[in-house]
């Protein structure tokens, strides 16, 4: 959003506000200029390297004073475990010391003073995925005790692989006493279970009491950065470290062993965010296709690649349970959240249609869901939930974020291969009272702020 402030995948369909930060991996508070630039390298694949020229911040409220009056929607900022956890203790995958907990506590609750709604991880995402369970309880009870949230993408290499990862995300609820919410939830195609009893969990789980709730997308299209895909162990030390095995036969034997796709089969993962010339005919190409047409095995196809892409690519799959999605985005505890990534030509769907297909298949088309629920999920549950309380709502006194459309006309003709289009039907799009969205064109305002925990309307 710094370098493309207009942010028209997003406001064009209608987004107002953008949590930031999630997963994990978000970009404050850094001590190290060096480990800055490190960790913007490693998580290129998702956000990006763009030049950020005149651009610098360390801690979160310098961060958030970047984006008022600069950018087009409000943002909302989660602080990821990694940069947490590589202040206190580095790159390393090793279990933190006393010392080294507290001192994650302290960086959590400055960051949480400043303006951070909560804290998240990634825990398919190396540094902050080095986290046992014991240390997230603790971070966990530090961000209750000062009001906030636990946005957790969960650990899927755990146990079963199936409800175990979201056993863990609730156990860290239950020990802390923290509010949870379980992002991008779906049943994968790759699962051991069904979506009954995926929802059957979190469902006990509040009636036992906890305070749990979850985000899905509309589409069978997962997206993230190609990197998920190497085993943990490859990152232990940083990205330098990671290079160096992405070079090596041995590590690349070693990852040889180890690897499988994150769909049903390399078929099903589609490579895009290429910045060398010569790669760019790799673009919305299947890994088992681009492995072909460099005549080598998967692992060195890859492995070359990234070494060549300074880390940076991306991948969309088909990641998603398709007959399923209906049941979690209409459920109760449910909210809309797109989980996009803007990078690259060939973007998952979702990044310009989440919520424009809401409107048009779930709601007007299929009937998942009334439109009244179908808009609470995108407007007030998300923004009670993370405790903004003048915004979500048309109501006197309330900040006038507005989105006007035409619920028989609305759809999202955004494709797999062809994602860039934006919706049909979203007409005016208003940020803090002003007119961002104006007759289906970006006005060209501004009018973004930033939302900070306790005082989100300054």
């Amino acid at each position: 959003m710094l370098t493309e402030p207009h942010h028209e995948p997003k406001v064009r369909q209608g987004v107002t506000t953008e949590l930031i930060g999630v997963d994990g991996n978000s970009y404050a508070p850094f001590h190290s200029h060096e480990d800055f630039l490190r960790f913007v390298e490693l998580n290129s694949g998702l956000d990006g390297n763009p030049p950020l020229s005149g651009k610098k911040w360390s801690t979160v409220d310098q961060y958030l004073s970047m984006f008022t009056d600069h950018v087009a929607v409000n943002v909302a900022y989660i602080l990821g475990n990694s940069p947490v956890r590589i202040c206190a203790m580095g790159w390393d995958d090793r279990p933190a010391s006393a010392k080294e907990l507290a001192n994650m506590q302290a960086i959590l609750q400055e960051g949480m003073e400043e303006g951070a709604f909560g804290m998240s991880t990634g825990l398919d995402y190396p540094p902050g995925s080095y986290a046992d369970t014991v240390e997230l309880i603790e971070l966990s009870r530090e961000a209750m005790r000062l009001g906030g949230l636990y946005h957790t993408h969960v650990r899927y290499s755990l146990g079963d692989r199936f409800l175990d990862p979201f056993k863990e995300a609730l156990e860290i609820g239950q020990q802390s006493g923290i509010p949870i919410h379980i992002t991008h939830f779906y049943q994968r195609t790759t699962s051991p279970g069904g979506a009954e009893r995926m929802l059957g969990l979190v469902e006990d789980a509040r009636d036992d009491g906890l305070d749990v709730t979850f985000d899905s997308y509309p589409y069978q299209y997962s997206s993230t950065r190609l990197l998920i895909i190497i085993p943990q162990w490859a990152h232990n030390g940083g990205p330098e470290r990671l290079k160096e095995v992405l070079r090596s036969p041995e590590g690349r034997e070693h990852i040889r062993q180890e690897l499988e796709p994150r769909a049903a089969s390399w078929q099903d993962m589609w490579l895009t965010y290429f910045k060398r010339r010569e790669n760019h005919r790799f673009e919305g190409r299947s890994i088992a296709q681009v492995a072909e047409m460099v005549g080598k095995d998967v692992v060195d196809a890859l492995c070359d690649l990234l070494l060549a892409e300074d880390l940076q690519i991306s991948y969309v799959s088909a990641g998603a349970h398709l007959a399923t999605l209906p049941k979690f985005v209409s459920h109760p505890l449910s909210m809309v959240g797109s989980d996009a990534v803007l990078l690259g030509d060939y973007p998952s769907p979702r990044t310009y249609g989440t919520f424009p297909i809401i409107l048009a298949e779930y709601t007007r088309e299929e009937r998942f869901m009334d439109l009244p629920n179908a808009i609470r999920k995108m407007t007030s549950f998300p923004a009670q939930r993370l405790g903004l309380p003048d915004r979500g709502l048309l109501r006197d006194g309330f900040k006038a974020d507005i989105v006007v459309f035409d619920a028989k006309h609305v759809k999202a003709p955004a494709t797999r291969t062809q994602p860039k289009q934006f919706p049909i039907g979203i007409e005016y799009v208003i940020v803090n009272g002003k007119v961002v969205v104006d007759e289906g064109r970006h006005s060209g305002a501004m009018a973004g702020r930033a939302l900070r925990r306790g005082r989100a309307s300054t």
